[in-house]
């Protein structure tokens, strides 16, 4: 692929927080989940710091869409070149660079390169990648300013937990009840609603409307990838409003004597503004964390002892 050939495109933005710490969120792939709404999973495949391949799954034109790319990382320049290496129809070619320009010891400009190619030069395909980069490069650099900006607080702001349950039965039986959430509105009294959209078997797409233990319902949409029989991991794209991020996962584990666990892990980091804006917002900071747990706990709780019950059942 030529340049010439390649639709180019520039996005840039300032931002008031040092280079290096905005070339790390860059650099490391494993927290774009936290940070970059769009992206529900990423990991290194193979490599190293400085020549790595990663697979990234992410949420676009409401579907979950994965491709693998290769980086090559130059931290001194504080720059990323990246090139996918198996694009996802309708990209035929997908590339481009980070780079993260020094302005003072507290302030820098990141420069998101792209240049792309459409299966079969495919004019409405070319449409549709060009939307699709014009509304993640926009999102994705925002937050990046955001997180950036705000790393000071992050640690109050972020929770990580988990609940775990013991379950009698097969890990096929209990998968399948995380898996087909489909079903949910009918095997769980908290969820009101749920649609879902499976384009590639394991790769899923939902709006769920969710009753918190308050009695007020909250719509979320979500991306999920399905590992059989063992994980699934998901995004929520849309979220409550006192949340900037949630992301979590299923694991199921099979155990000695026909025992399975499960675990349901959250990473949330909260909204002061969304707090605040609350009609009675918690009093803390701290009674917030607690409520936002306790709500969201509350549900995996609830979804653990009704696949519980499921695995008897079967």
């Amino acid at each position: 692929m030529s340049d010439t050939e390649a639709t180019q495109v520039t996005h840039r933005i300032d931002i008031e927080a040092p280079a290096d710490a905005v070339y790390r969120v860059v650099s490391d792939v494993r927290l774009w989940p936290l940070y970059f709404p769009p992206t529900v999973r990423a990991e290194r495949t193979r490599g190293d710091d400085s020549d790595e391949h990663i697979r990234i799954w992410a949420v676009a034109h409401g579907e979950v869409r994965t491709w693998e790319s290769r980086r090559r990382l130059d931290p001194a320049a504080r720059s990323v070149r990246f090139e996918q290496t198996r694009p996802a129809d309708p990209v035929a070619a997908m590339g481009g660079r980070w780079e993260v320009r020094e302005r003072d010891d507290k302030a820098c400009t990141v420069v998101l390169d792209h240049h792309y190619r459409a299966v079969g030069d495919d004019p409405a395909a070319l449409a549709r990648i060009a939307e699709a980069v014009e509304t993640n490069s926009v999102s994705e650099l925002d937050h990046l300013r955001l997180a950036a900006e705000r790393s000071g607080t992050e640690e109050d702001l972020l929770l990580d937990f988990s609940d775990t349950e013991v379950i009698t039965g097969s890990a096929a039986d209990v998968y399948d009840f995380l898996y087909d959430a489909a079903k949910w509105p009918d095997r769980l009294g908290h969820v009101v609603r749920l649609d879902l959209r499976e384009q590639e078997p394991g790769l899923q797409y939902m709006e769920m409307d969710t009753r918190a233990p308050d009695g007020s319902v909250h719509t979320t949409v979500s991306g999920r990838v399905c590992f059989p029989q063992r994980q699934i991991v998901y995004k929520q794209t849309k979220l409550p409003p006192v949340l900037r991020a949630h992301n979590g996962e299923w694991l199921v584990e099979e155990v000695a004597d026909g025992t399975v666990r499960v675990t349901a892990r959250h990473q949330v980091l909260l909204d002061p503004e969304g707090i605040a804006a609350l009609p009675a917002p918690p009093a803390t900071l701290h009674a917030a964390r607690d409520a936002v747990q306790h709500s969201l706990s509350s549900n995996s709780r609830a979804t653990l002892a009704r696949a519980r019950a499921f695995a008897a059942s079967r």
